[in-house]
């Protein structure tokens, strides 16, 4: 079963750009999970080929974030946001129901420049971890999105210039190995790529920095650690176009 996660950075202009439908098919997934949507409904009319079915979360503020579920697969149950919280108004999750696992595409909030937003993002860090342990008491999960933080130290090309920057602060950092740790979650890439460098899925539109290299991986596929026996192979397609950022893939048995 093969997944791809992309932020697309605005569908519309992805699709303006010919990148999307040609990436769409190669890559060929059963489940394609999209972030950074920035549409409302009834903007764009996607050309997909036949057998897939598309679930939408936008937010209320036009031209921003939202996300999307592309799927060949039938789900049991859809949900939007998570329990209320405040900010489901930005249309930063979908969630699909399958016979044996929950499928969630996330958009985590930027803490943006001068961490003007940090103090929400640790609220959204709390509710999305308590979020994924109440599915987890069903069934397990598998996880993908831009989650708006390197990890590490080998997820960025510059870890010392961005140590306080947005995405890489200390608390940033810390909520995710809880994630991790406290949601009982694997990081698929790193997993089995636990010293690879030099592999990133977001590069800045300035300073070329994408010709350089100079990116950060922070778009991710998180499951369960009773998963893990099915974990078969994962990808960062550098070679795709479209967007900042490129695909992530996640293939399980």
């Amino acid at each position: 079963m093969k997944f791809i996660s992309w932020n697309v950075n605005g569908l519309r202009a992805c699709v303006g750009k010919g990148d999307f439908y040609e990436n769409f098919k190669k890559l060929d997934a059963d489940i394609f999970c999209l972030q950074e949507t920035k549409m409302q409904e009834g903007q764009i009319e996607l050309e997909l080929p036949e057998g897939y079915k598309s679930y939408w979360n936008y937010a209320e503020k036009k031209g921003y974030s939202g996300t999307a579920i592309i799927t060949r697969l039938e789900p049991l149950n859809v949900t939007y946001g998570m329990d209320d919280f405040r900010e489901d108004n930005e249309g930063r999750i979908i969630t699909l129901e399958f016979e044996d696992f929950y499928m969630i595409t996330c958009y985590t909030p930027n803490s943006k420049q001068g961490l003007l937003r940090l103090d929400d993002r640790m609220l959204w860090e709390d509710a999305f971890l308590k979020y994924l342990n109440h599915l987890q008491e069903t069934k397990p999960v598998v996880v993908c999105g831009d989650l708006n933080v390197a990890h590490e130290e080998i997820d960025l090309k510059n870890p010392k210039t961005n140590h306080k920057n947005a995405g890489f602060t200390d608390e940033e950092r810390e909520k995710f190995t809880t994630l991790l740790k406290e949601g009982h979650l694997v990081d698929t890439w790193r997993f089995q790529h636990p010293d690879t460098t030099d592999v990133y899925s977001w590069w800045s539109y300035r300073f070329h920095a994408r010709e350089k290299n100079a990116g950060w991986r922070i778009d991710y596929f998180l499951i369960s650690e009773t998963l893990k026996d099915r974990l078969d192979s994962t990808e960062i397609h550098t070679d795709m176009f479209g967007s900042d950022h490129c695909p992530v893939e996640l293939d399980l048995k």
